[in-house]
């Protein structure tokens, strides 16, 4: 047995049986521990600042009330260490980058392997990013069928640090660590970076930095 507390892990969908099944399987792990259900993204955060919040969300896109990529931008507003695992039924481009620029850091369809989900929020606790091979494919062509443009401005020498730590699945809280910087000044060189390269998110970047050498495909 390890010393270590458990993921504390909050569920959110407006399907009680989805909630209800991931939560039967979650259990049975030793360290995951499920913090709380929600079925929208304002009970979501309703629940968060009644309960405190989790390491990990566990956030369907598609909700009433509120749905996933608005409470996911809301929560990582307010509980920046909270991390969001983005969680739908199809591949839509809009969707897949809107929960991206919201703050989650992995992205999965419902269809998923429950050791799959499990992975993904153990990457996410870890500050990894972890996205369904059928959505990283789908960016992938999304990214190579697009008009290559030459950045604004040159990258600065940290800029081009961070663009290697992105494209190696690092979040911006271990990209600050490994750099010696605060998550807040890494957030910015990330902005920065996709404001460059006229990128809509950091997996854009991550893969626009494997297609032109600065890092290797994962």
């Amino acid at each position: 047995m390890t010393d270590e507390q458990p993921i504390r892990v909050l569920l959110v969908d407006d399907h009680a049986v989805v909630r209800r099944g991931m939560r039967a399987y979650l259990e049975l792990l030793d360290d995951i521990e499920i913090a709380g259900e929600a079925a929208n993204g304002q009970e979501a955060l309703q629940r968060i600042a009644t309960d405190g919040p989790p390491d990990v969300v566990v956030m369907d896109l598609m909700m009433p009330v509120m749905d996933g990529i608005a409470a996911t931008a809301a929560i990582k507003e307010r509980w920046s260490e909270v991390e969001v695992v983005a969680l739908t039924s199809f591949i839509e481009e809009e969707k897949v980058h809107g929960a991206l620029q919201a703050g989650a850091t992995g992205y999965l369809l419902k269809d998923a392997a429950a050791e799959e989900i499990a992975t993904a929020i153990r990457a996410a606790h870890n500050g990894e990013m972890h996205l369904d091979p059928a959505v990283a494919k789908r960016l992938m062509h999304s990214l190579q069928t697009r008009t290559p443009e030459q950045p604004v401005e040159p990258l600065t020498a940290r800029e081009l640090d961070v663009l290697v730590l992105v494209a190696e699945g690092r979040a911006n809280k271990q990209i600050a660590r490994q750099l010696g910087i605060s998550e807040r000044t890494a957030r910015t060189h990330v902005s920065n970076i996709l404001g460059k390269l006229g990128l809509q998110d950091r997996t854009q970047a991550a893969l626009y930095a494997v297609r032109h050498g600065l890092a290797h495909e994962p």
